[in-house]
């Protein structure tokens, strides 16, 4: 079953807290955190006081979203936070093996993003140090972008690359996901689909939450 993660970005920003608790309750399964430092992406978003906030106000797996220039720093730092998947950016950083082990050595599970010109077969040699894989359906930076539509193949093609590896990675798809593309996206291969502005423009997240889920 495809899995859905409300993007805190999203929400409205003077009341984190009680979205992310409302997502929650209405039914979310994860809840996605993108964090951005104004330097990998040209955009400033949440520091690791929000994962501990987040946590304390749900009780759903927190998926922190890395788009930072030193991966190597920050992702110990949002592990020990409170995130239980922390994703790092292939494009970010030389030092990917590096960078997963010292995700999994902090406790949490490990994974890798791709931006949409990356290639697939940049993950090939990572996959036995990987928990999660994040396609990006749209250039990372900002909220409420229009969805490529290429992303669907990608999918198919990693979804794929996973099964013939025999491989226990959780396949992500993060940026522009609505209920026009999430039912192509789950029959690609998709397990979670992180949805911003589609969600919380909503006036009702719980029924948000189930439009997507019928499409599955």
């Amino acid at each position: 079953m495809t899995l859905i993660a409300p993007s805190l970005l999203s929400a409205d920003p003077g009341r984190l807290a009680e979205e992310a608790s409302a997502v929650a309750s209405a039914g979310a399964d994860w809840l996605h955190l993108d964090v951005m430092d104004g330097n990998f992406v040209p955009n400033i978003t949440f520091g690791p006081w929000i994962v501990k906030m987040a946590r304390q106000a749900a009780s759903i797996p927190l998926d922190a979203h890395l788009m930072v220039a030193d991966p190597l720093f920050w992702a110990p730092v949002f592990a020990a936070a409170g995130a239980h998947y922390v994703t790092i950016h292939a494009e970010a950083t030389p030092h990917l093996h590096k960078a997963l082990a010292s995700i999994r050595e902090s406790g949490a599970k490990a994974g890798i993003a791709l931006n949409p010109g990356t290639p697939i077969s940049v993950v090939e040699p990572l996959i036995p140090y990987l928990d999660l894989i994040i396609l990006m359906g749209v250039n990372p930076g900002f909220s409420g972008q229009p969805f490529i539509p290429e992303t669907v193949d990608r999918t198919r093609q990693l979804a794929d690359l996973i099964a013939q590896k025999g491989a226990a990675i959780l396949l992500e798809v993060d940026g522009g996901v609505t209920a026009q593309n999430s039912s192509a996206l789950a029959a690609a291969g998709a397990e979670i689909l992180v949805s911003g502005s589609f969600l919380f423009r909503s006036d009702d997240y719980a029924a948000a939450i189930r439009e997507l889920k019928a499409l599955f």
